[in-house]
């Protein structure tokens, strides 16, 4: 009985024992970390990238991923105003999301338009389509630059985006003739750099701040929204004074002037006699957008034997502009255009040599030189912004200050 009692406490032990291994035992599962990306976790679908290549088009590309003809016509039919399948672009890169069974049919397609911007059809029960954008950091940066022969090359040159070419030549469209800049003219830029993920970058994103030295007179430029209810942003200098004009520069982008106004024009053609040229003529590739270089009422929009295809504008009672040898119009008698507006593309009708427009400008119905007219300003910065204007410009132009060419 005694031997007995000793056994009992040393069985209790090392059932105690036991038990309490047993009880910080970890049991190891392996976790799969989701991996979502344009909203959908991809580790639920077998995933395949590709691009769009030539030929193909949205019903073959989800008929080769077991998705029936009549399903097809019945997808196309829901998304039509969401989602245009015709206008995938060879190039543009897509996903199919495809379930993970047997079949391996398709349950969403995911089209990018661009690198940021994206199109979700989704297959499954209740077939719908939705636009939507990758998530966007900014990055704001500076840049500056001395022009040796165009704005373009010098901008490749220093590695900066073409974008950043269209949108200096847009903030000073109304004070800078782009055709006669200088080599030696200058610019300095404030600008944001668009990142997806904050590592991929996506383009330019905006220009906050400019200074752009043409023939030695420096010229400020700073977007700011001058009213809060219409929420427009507009570019104005270091006094408040807004940058556009009532009229561009030129009604086409990035071309060169290949003859000017001249009055006392000869003409080897015609025997060297006087020919007056009361147009400006912009030469550029056919089709080629033309811009209407201010607000106004289409007055004629026709065609005729020299002028060719060509639009004339009423402005005001003071000013009327004309645009000739279009390959095709693009507006009617009697429409109201803005400034900016496509009236037209560059062609070759009526008498002309080569693909070009020919820019004609009236005042107080006279045919004059648009570059040596002192055309009306835009009206200035609102005062009951301008305070808050100069506060939020300040810092901006103590950056550009300290762009040292």
């Amino acid at each position: 009985m005694k031997n007995a009692l000793l056994v009992i406490p040393i069985f209790f032990y090392f059932i105690s024992c036991t038990q309490k291994r047993t009880d910080n035992t970890v049991t190891t599962k392996n976790v799969i970390k989701a991996n979502f990306q344009y909203g959908y976790d991809f580790n639920e679908f077998n995933v395949i990238r590709d691009t769009i290549r030539s030929g193909d088009t949205f019903g073959a590309i989800l008929d080769e991923n077991h998705v029936s003809q009549g399903e097809i016509y019945g997808v196309v039919s829901k998304i039509k105003d969401s989602f245009d399948v015709r206008r995938v672009k060879v190039g543009n890169p897509y996903v199919l999301l495809n379930s993970k069974d047997s079949i391996g049919k398709t349950q969403l397609f995911i089209y990018e338009k661009n690198r940021i911007d994206f199109a979700v059809i989704d297959l499954r029960d209740c077939v719908s389509a939705f636009n939507d954008k990758k998530p966007v950091t900014y990055l704001e940066k500076s840049a500056k630059g001395v022009i040796t022969s165009s704005l373009s090359q010098t901008m490749e040159d220093q590695r900066l985006s073409p974008n950043m070419t269209d949108q200096l030549a847009n903030i000073y469209a109304w004070t800078i003739d782009f055709f006669r800049l200088q080599p030696g003219d200058r610019f300095k830029v404030v600008y944001t750099q668009k990142y997806i993920n904050d590592s991929i970058p996506a383009g330019l994103g905006e220009i906050k701040a400019a200074m752009f030295e043409h023939r030695g007179k420096p010229l400020y430029a700073f977007g700011f929204i001058g009213d809060s209810v219409l929420g427009i942003k507009d570019y104005y200098d270091d006094k408040a004074n807004n940058l556009r004009r009532a009229f561009l520069k030129a009604p086409v982008k990035f071309s060169r002037i290949s003859s000017r106004y001249n009055l006392k024009r000869r003409i080897k053609l015609y025997g060297n006699r006087v020919r007056p040229h009361k147009g400006t003529d912009f030469a550029a590739p056919v089709g080629t957008p033309i811009l209407a270089t201010a607000d106004g009422i289409v007055s004629k929009s026709e065609k005729r034997r020299g002028n060719g295809n060509y639009v004339k504008i009423r402005h005001n009672s003071t000013y009327e502009t004309q645009y000739l040898h279009m390959k095709k119009r693009n507006v009617k008698r009697g429409e109201a255009v803005k400034q900016g507006e496509v009236i037209g593309w560059v062609g070759m009708t009526g008498n002309t040599s080569g693909p070009h427009v020919c820019y004609r400008f009236w005042k107080n119905g006279k045919q004059v030189d648009p570059f040596k007219q002192d055309l009306p300003p835009s009206e200035p910065l609102q005062k009951t912004y301008q305070n808050s204007y100069f506060k939020y410009i300040t810092p901006l132009k103590n950056q550009l200050s300290k762009l040292v060419f």
